[in-house]
């Protein structure tokens, strides 16, 4: 493991940036090349990590009191000097007169880069001699021919140059950090994010008056594909990473002036026995639901905003069968199904073609002869077709904005939904998750709040019966199983599917306590990535989960035996 002296020797910039810490009265950080999840649990904090190691891009996150946000600065190749911009414009224009466009072809990243880099080079001369922060601009017959700079000013000019030509500019380390979840920008001034282990932070990066934030949001909706302007004020789009952007672009409705808010995805998962390990829900309960999906049950992930509930979506999908086909719907794409077999579809706005809703994805999908239908996220008159889907046989998963299960019906048998209340009860089960202050830890966290199996339409009380199997204690934060006997579905629905019956009723819990125990197992043996987790059920599955216990007792690595 490299430590920070070693990378301060490398990248002149950390080197001078952990010398200027003494005159602001910041202690040395502590250094990580990979952030721990405990330090969420730390009240002071001074961390120096690593966001891009070969581009020397570091994050430097650190609070000055209780009641102040967290600050996080981004450190990376910066020209230094009051003449920084100028020195920039200098080569950018340099840049823009030697490419031309016409005659420059390329199709990939890399290649736009070597062009780049090719072009920097004729520009932009290095001269060892000259101190760090030094330079000179060449004039021939009156006009700029190139500049001569020192190696450190080089590196800094290219990392500006391809992070504004390639990338998406001063946003760029913030989406290559992968601590992070939310980025937003209220308007001038700083942007903020939202980080996995430190909260809510206020970054370095800032907008310092509405021309600079015009200009650059309008480059950035270019880029989406769908472009901002006065006529259409808010949009909704997709980064090329797969981020979701939302833009409000108009004065008189973002006062403060142009804002916008990325909600970042990550690009592998997190695995359920993560979120297992971090007592987001038990291992039985997550063996339950293994259950359940093995066997076509149709189940929704409810909760309010930012729950996690898209995380658990993407987490239980390995369970279901690895030979099925699955057939995902959304509006934004954020779900990763690892199996084969799998058909992809996003709805369209209509521009430059026909508008192709949920709704009508949906009934599509229903003609696609799928094992599963998975909904990135229902809202609306999609809802009935999800039940009309159930009803024929073929399972849905989904999410759905909801707290509870009293809210989840409310709003799927009121405008503009109107599902008919006899309905419901073909809809097997809901998970409500939610972002909830542990009192143990003292911080917000993510849990499962209950597990909730949908009995029944009671037509003389005109209510909907459920059983909540799984309950979150919030005082010993704990994930509660009502015990044998408790679950409906696991006696008269699965356990008939398995051939169980009367006094055989027992081995449908023994069979969850065995999957939760190889869950556990899992977690012991360190198998916490997505793709080891999904090949590991998958050799369950195969093999049974007798025979997948008894190899992980033994010592055998399961992920990679499929």
């Amino acid at each position: 493991m490299s430590s920070l002296e070693e990378y301060a020797s490398r990248f002149y910039h950390l080197r001078a940036y952990l010398e200027e810490l003494p005159s602001r009265n910041i202690s040395e950080p502590e250094f990580y090349e990979k952030l721990p999840t405990e330090l969420k649990y730390r009240k002071k904090i001074n961390v120096i990590y690593i966001i891009d190691g070969n581009d020397g891009i570091f994050a430097h996150v650190y609070r000055t009191a209780p009641h102040e946000l967290t600050n996080y600065i981004v450190i990376q190749p910066t020209v230094p000097g009051e003449t920084a911009d100028e020195l920039i414009d200098v080569v950018d224009e340099l840049v823009a007169k030697t490419l031309d466009p016409e005659k420059t072809q390329y199709s990939s990243v890399d290649e736009m880069i070597k062009i780049l880099d090719d072009i920097l080079n004729k520009v932009v001369k290095i001269d060892q001699s000259l101190k760090p922060n030094e330079y000179k601009i060449i004039k021939k017959r009156g006009e700029i021919s190139h500049v001569i700079v020192s190696s450190e000013i080089f590196n800094a000019i290219r990392h500006k140059i391809i992070l504004e030509k390639v990338y998406l500019g001063v946003l760029e380390p913030l989406l290559r950090d992968p601590y992070i979840e939310d980025i937003s920008c209220d308007g001038v001034g700083p942007i903020y994010i939202c980080h996995k282990i430190f909260g809510t932070c206020k970054t370095s990066l800032e907008f310092k008056d509405i021309d600079e934030l015009t200009r650059f949001i309008i480059k950035l909706s270019e880029r989406t594909g769908r472009p901002v302007n006065l006529r259409r004020p808010i949009v909704d789009a997709t980064l090329p990473d797969g981020s979701r952007i939302n833009i409000v672009f108009s004065p008189d409705v973002s006062l403060r002036g142009p804002s916008f808010t990325i909600r970042k995805f990550s690009k592998i998962p997190l695995s359920i026995t993560q979120i297992v390990k971090y007592n987001g829900l038990s291992a039985l309960e997550a063996a339950y639901i293994w259950l359940l999906l093995e066997h076509n049950m149709s189940v929704w992930v409810c909760g309010e905003t930012a729950s996690g509930k898209t995380t658990l979506l993407n987490a239980i999908i390995p369970f279901i069968r690895f030979d099925y086909k699955i057939v995902t719907i959304e509006d934004t794409p954020e779900l990763y199904v690892p199996h084969e077999n799998w058909l992809r579809e996003v709805t369209r706005e209509g521009e430059g073609g026909e508008k192709v809703t949920l709704f009508d994805l949906l009934k599509a999908a229903l003609r696609q002869r799928p094992n599963y239908i998975i909904v990135g996220e229902i809202r609306g008159a999609e809802a009935y077709v999800a039940f009309q889907a159930i009803q024929t046989g073929h399972p849905v998963l989904a999410t759905f904005h909801a707290g509870s299960v009293e809210k989840l019906i409310q709003r799927l048998t009121s405008d503009p939904i109107n599902v008919p209340k006899t309905f419901i009860d073909n809809l097997n089960a809901t998970i409500i998750t939610s972002a909830v202050r542990v009192p143990k830890l003292g911080t917000i966290e993510r849990r499962v709040l209950s597990i909730n199996e949908i009995v029944g339409y009671d037509p003389i009380e005109e209510r909907l019966n459920y059983i909540a199997v799984f309950e979150w204690d919030s005082s010993r934060d704990e994930h509660v199983f009502r015990g044998i006997g408790s679950s409906y579905l696991l006696e008269q629905k699965i356990a008939i599917m398995r051939g169980f019956s009367g006094r055989m009723l027992k081995r449908i819990y023994e069979e969850l306590e065995m999957r939760s125990y190889y869950l556990q197992l899992l977690i012991e043996n360190g198998v916490l990535n997505y793709f080891d987790v999904w090949n590991s059920i998958k050799y369950a599955q195969i093999e049974g989960i007798d025979r997948a216990i008894e190899a992980l007792e033994s010592g055998v690595e399961v992920w990679r035996k499929v």
